[in-house]
């Protein structure tokens, strides 16, 4: 098996509304949407991101409710304090503020409008 790309597929109230966020802010590009269905993808290495709307059809029946709760799509970055201050700057709420941990991970959080958690980590260099 090759795999070729990643894609994350969530389950959202509403689809425009995630769509909207994560072209306006993360630069994202749509590839393809329908009612109720987005296509995303990154210039970059990230993920590709599917939207589906919550009860679609095209999902199996005991699928159709879930939301994408509990799950924190993370993207690792550089300069990771300018990105937070440039998605500040646009209105976007920081929900974890930029912290350090004790293991030299650098990260802070958003929430898009469908309450996705959007985690953006940079690992710090160890003096030398």
């Amino acid at each position: 098996m090759q795999i070729t790309a990643s894609t994350v597929s969530l389950t959202v109230d509403d689809v425009a509304a995630s769509q909207r966020f994560f072209t306006t802010h993360l630069g994202y590009t749509e590839q393809a949407s329908a009612d109720g269905f987005a296509s995303l993808t990154h210039q970059d290495a990230a993920v590709d991101i599917v939207l589906l709307a919550r009860g679609t059809e095209v999902l199996p029946a005991d699928q159709r409710d879930r939301h994408a709760a509990g799950l924190i799509l993370a993207f690792t970055t550089t300069g990771i304090q300018d990105e937070e201050k440039r998605l500040q700057a646009e209105g976007v709420d920081i929900t974890m503020p930029l912290r350090e941990e004790p293991w030299g991970e650098r990260l802070f959080q958003v929430t898009d409008p469908n309450g996705v958690v959007v985690q953006f980590v940079e690992w710090a260099v160890p003096a030398a």
